[in-house]
């Protein structure tokens, strides 16, 4: 049986996920979470061998959730369901340790699919998100510039384009003032920004805001 934990802040999506895994019989869900500090203390009990993570959570976003996981777990496959499309997230979960990068619209096929591969150690890359990575590969001029940032960056420039201050973000993730600043410096630097506004911009222009 394979251990499956779903973690989504609605009650009736995650409903609709243990009904498509009781259609299947070599699947067990063996957990839910509702906030991203619940999904931490499932990850951290080790009751489960695939866990389900949705970006936007209450607390804290799937983002952080999945951060802390990797530290902790690093080898617990994590894969990531999310109604955002794929060319706005799914290069940098990847990134950060994810194991696979679902649509919450796919069929259920592809999720039975997807677990199934995670579960055996395989990176799951439905068609949409192979071909993002191919254009990551051959380093196409219109790749979004939030791609290219590193793990680490990726969290503190969602945190500024939200309004977040530097003292603010520093607290949240566990760094010192100076570390951040230089963060925020090499995000500016990647991007081609200038002020806190353009990532605030960049961000809404694409949809990377709750």
């Amino acid at each position: 049986m394979i251990r499956v934990a779903i973690c989504d802040d609605h009650q009736i999506v995650r409903a609709g996920f243990k009904q498509i895994f009781s259609s299947s019989d070599d699947f067990d869900v063996v957990a839910e979470a509702g906030t991203g500090r619940e999904a931490l203390d499932i990850a951290r009990r080790e009751i489960c061998d695939v866990l389900l993570l949705d970006i936007a959570m209450p607390d804290q976003s799937g983002i952080d959730t999945l951060r802390t996981i990797r530290q902790g777990q690093p080898d617990l496959p994590v894969l990531i369901l999310s109604g955002y499309p794929a060319q706005q997230y799914a290069l940098n979960l990847f990134k950060m340790g994810a194991n696979g990068y679902l649509n919450k619209e796919c069929e259920a096929d592809e999720l039975i699919t997807a677990v199934r591969t995670v579960y055996q150690g395989r990176r799951y890359v439905s068609s949409q998100v192979g071909e993002l990575l191919a254009q990551s590969f051959d380093r196409d001029p219109n790749t979004a510039l939030h791609t290219e940032l590193s793990d680490r960056e990726f969290q503190v420039f969602l945190r500024l384009a939200r309004g977040a201050t530097v003292s603010d973000i520093g607290v949240a993730l566990s760094l010192s003032i100076k570390t951040v600043s230089t963060y925020r410096t090499r995000i500016m630097e990647k991007m081609g920004m200038q002020s806190n506004s353009d990532l605030t911009y960049y961000a809404m222009k694409n949809n990377l805001l709750d």
